[in-house]
């Protein structure tokens, strides 16, 4: 669809210039807008300020996609538009936004953010990373504080045309992401520009230019500057919308998973139990696969999934040392989510959940008297039920449990008092075989 039009392209961190690009090219039609984004627009206009639909709305439009939402940008500052729209909210500290609310739509409207340098309304701290940021300038400048080229595209919906300042049309045309300025500094800047270079190739199947791409290893460990409670946002925006199994290949690739999840990227890395990434990539199949079939999906299964290799090990040395099973998981359990709430900080609502399902796990084991009845009334049994056929389809536990807790689930009561009996003499699951003694490491959670 691009090949109609070709800008001229410069390098976006030395130049700027100005495209404005016919609809006859880009081809956005007013009906694939959202109402309530193109009367801010209008309401603003008529208010004698420029505005425009901006970033991930636009980019989306003409990579073909169907946006989820558009974001307005306007020279007008928090307060104008505020008095402009009575239905509306300032939120943000590090830059003030405001919601407006259209009536059902809330739309994102922020000011064109200036340059700033030298402007003691902008702070970063020692690592670079910018804190406060409430600075505003031009249109230009604005595309030039982007963090992508493909997200700096303005489209005027008066002249139906498509603004573009920094080359983000031909890089689209070239299926190219490519960081505007120098990425060190925009990294430093704010190190979850590193994630969302990576949240953009697994979800747009877009590659990184090499300039873009050469200095996130080096500079992954900066992440550690940035709020655990903001790490757990990103986390589900990347493994939890759909395109997970391919963003997590992206972020081993870069050496990001190990800022985030520290315990896990060194024992996938160490290699001896294959049975981990197994299941870490058939819990996120099958979360991209329910998403894709639009059925709910938790965080607490994916953390569930994501913290195993931890606790799997760690439950092997407490038994090791001759701790009881369930009690071995337990303290298993707790020590992994004790340790790595320091990286990602994951919501108690979530962790209880977390818990229930590495603690099904011992329960689901145990198949006599009126264990099956009590352990299938559960409130997470469906979320440790499919934990136990992950652990089965991954390699770790030897295949049956699983199928029994299948075939017991839509049993009658006679038929499950059999399996009952069936099950009262059989030798202990695979997964119950004595492991052997594993050197502690050092820097675990315990």
């Amino acid at each position: 669809m691009f090949s109609l039009f070709k800008s001229q392209r410069r390098d976006p961190s030395i130049d700027i210039f100005r495209d404005a690009i016919a609809q006859e090219y880009h081809g956005i039609e007013h009906r694939d807008l959202s109402p309530g984004s193109l009367r801010i627009i209008e309401d603003l206009q008529r208010a004698g300020f420029e505005a425009y639909l901006v970033g991930g709305g636009i980019r989306d439009l003409l990579l073909g996609k169907h946006p989820k939402d558009f974001d307005v940008a306007t020279n007008a500052k928090p307060q104008e538009i505020q008095r402009v729209f009575r239905k509306s909210r300032l939120i943000g500290r590090r830059f003030q936004i405001v919601h407006v609310r259209m009536g059902a739509e809330v739309i994102e409207v922020t000011t064109f953010r200036g340059s700033a340098q030298n402007s003691n309304l902008q702070q970063a701290n020692a690592s670079g990373m910018l804190v406060r940021d409430n600075v505003f300038g031009t249109v230009e400048d604005d595309a030039v504080r982007r963090d992508f080229t493909m997200n700096a595209l303005y489209y005027n919906p008066k002249t139906h045309e498509v603004l573009d300042f920094v080359g983000g049309y031909d890089d689209l045309e070239d299926q190219v992401i490519r960081i505007i300025g120098d990425a060190d500094t925009r990294y430093r800047e704010d190190p979850v520009r590193m994630l969302r270079a990576i949240r953009f190739v697994g979800k747009l199947g877009l590659n990184l230019s090499e300039e873009t791409a050469e200095p996130i290893r080096r500079l992954a460990p900066l992440l550690r500057d940035v709020s655990a409670s903001r790490l757990f946002d990103e986390v589900l925006k990347l493994l939890q919308a759909g395109y997970g199994r391919a963003t997590f290949k992206e972020l081993v690739k870069y050496d990001l998973l190990k800022p985030l999840f520290p315990q896990t990227d060194a024992l996938l890395k160490e290699g001896d139990d294959p049975h981990y990434e197994a299941l870490i990539q058939a819990a996120l199949t099958n979360t991209d696969t329910r998403l894709a079939e639009g059925k709910s999906v938790t965080p607490a299964f994916l953390y569930a999934a994501l913290y195993w290799p931890q606790v799997h090990r760690r439950w092997q040395e407490l038994e090791a040392e001759g701790h009881e099973r369930s009690n071995s998981l337990i303290i298993a359990g707790a020590e992994t989510l004790d340790f790595n709430q320091q990286f990602v900080a994951v919501p108690k609502r979530f962790t209880t959940t977390v818990r229930e399902i590495w603690e099904l796990q011992t329960k689901l084991e145990k198949r006599h008297g009126r264990r099956p009845d009590s352990t299938l009334e559960h409130p997470r049994f469906r979320a440790g039920y499919d934990f136990l056929l992950l652990r089965e389809r991954s390699g770790e536990i030897a295949p049956g449990l699983g199928e029994w807790w299948t075939q017991y689930q839509i049993a009658d009561e006679s038929q499950r008092r059999a399996m009952i009996q069936a099950a009262g003499n059989e030798a202990p699951e695979a997964s119950r075989r004595k492991p052997k003694r594993r050197p502690r490491r050092h820097g675990n959670a315990h």
